[in-house]
């Protein structure tokens, strides 16, 4: 998971080079959704069971 994590962060890393940010854009829409994926994947990372979902 950690490996798959990297790997994306390089794509954009290597994709920021162009003219438009990507990772500006990506965490504007991680804060104002909240998607439920995203906490899921932070979860699976840190290794917790989430008490409730919300």
């Amino acid at each position: 998971m950690r490996f798959i994590c990297v790997l994306i962060l390089l794509v954009v890393s290597i994709i920021e080079i162009g003219p438009i940010p990507m990772s500006p854009l990506f965490l504007m829409m991680v804060v104002v959704f909240r998607p439920l994926w995203f906490y899921r994947l932070v979860l699976r990372i840190y290794g917790r069971r989430p008490d409730r979902l919300g």
